[in-house]
């Protein structure tokens, strides 16, 4: 066991993100069963709906899962207070400070992680006392820092600066990926991309089709009047670079925006309309899998990779 599994009780160090509109129960329990850490993203579900998915999640392992919790999202206080009642022992913070919650989980004995994508984010969660970091770099698929800090770089800043344990996002959707990761400091990984497109995820069929048809400069980070995001694009995408080009206000590109368009787009399967937010990785996925074939098919490319460089002669 390295730090990352051990400090999550599970076989490989591979979390699967928590995803919003595409990582349910179904996705979060597969990828538990297949030896990693399924989270149910939490960003798109009202509190009522968190409640079931967990449950449902419960019921489908018997393996240590959790929620990814955006602090960003409007009603907060009742998801945490839904994790806390159901007995949700791993919950990863995103989009906001760390310090808020942090030691309020900690004090009912939940582990959490945070999910940055800089040093002064890495350094606050230190502060705060988080229990492990995300650092996700540039190439992931929605929200993305505003740095533009790739996963290469970004790894190796983060580990510089904390000794904590180092989960990399962005980009990595492969066992070799991974090794690379692990090469630049380091303890796991956060995969998100690779498992829109699987089986269980609850991404719209035509969303996952999209995905695995995008190849390199499909997608591209956009809306960073607001919050960056990276989009596949299309029409949409194509409607806001247009008014970002001509030098729009923060208001009008939210009047083009309106409500919902990432529902509509990963949920509802709208490939016009809605935003299709996914990481740069997706060039590189060519099949729909089940998430514990995708699971083991890493490992073993892992396994593989790791034996190729320690026989590797400079």
């Amino acid at each position: 066991m390295n730090r990352m599994t051990s400090l999550f009780q599970i076989r490989y160090p591979i979390v699967q993100a928590g995803m919003i509109w595409c990582s349910g129960w179904e996705l979060a329990s597969a990828v538990s069963n297949a030896g990693g850490l399924g989270l149910i993203g939490s960003g798109s579900m009202y509190p009522d709906i968190l409640r079931q998915h967990i449950r449902k999640c419960k019921a489908a392992t018997d393996k240590p899962f959790g929620v990814n919790l955006p602090l960003i999202y409007p009603q907060v206080d009742d998801l945490i207070q839904i994790i806390i009642d159901e007995g949700v022992k791993i919950v990863f913070t995103s989009a906001g400070n760390p310090a808020k919650y942090t030691s309020f989980f900690k004090e009912r004995g939940i582990t959490v992680a945070h999910v940055i994508a800089n040093t002064k984010f890495a350094r606050k969660c230190e502060e705060a006392g988080v229990d492990a970091i995300v650092a996700e770099g540039f190439e992931a698929g929605g929200h993305d820092g505003i740095e533009e800090t790739t996963t290469m770089t970004l790894i190796p800043m983060i580990r510089e600066v904390t000794g904590l344990p180092l989960i990399a996002a962005g980009g990595i959707g492969s066992g070799r990926a991974m090794l690379a990761a692990f090469a630049l400091g380091a303890d796991g990984v956060q995969i998100g991309s690779r498992f829109v497109a699987s089986e269980e995820s609850s991404a719209h069929p035509d969303f996952k089709r999209k995905v695995i048809e995008a190849k390199d400069g499909d997608t591209s980070l956009t809306l960073k009047k607001i919050i960056p995001v990276r989009l596949i694009k299309n029409k949409f995408y194509h409607e806001v670079k247009a008014l970002e080009d001509k030098g729009a206000s923060r208001g009008e590109i939210y009047e083009l925006l309106g409500h919902g368009r990432a529902k509509k787009g990963m949920f509802e399967g709208d490939l016009d309309e809605g935003e299709l937010e996914i990481g740069q990785v997706s060039g590189l996925i060519n099949e729909i899998k089940p998430a514990g074939k995708i699971v083991e098919e890493m490992m073993e490319e892992f396994r593989q990779a790791k034996e190729e460089i320690s026989n590797l002669e400079i």
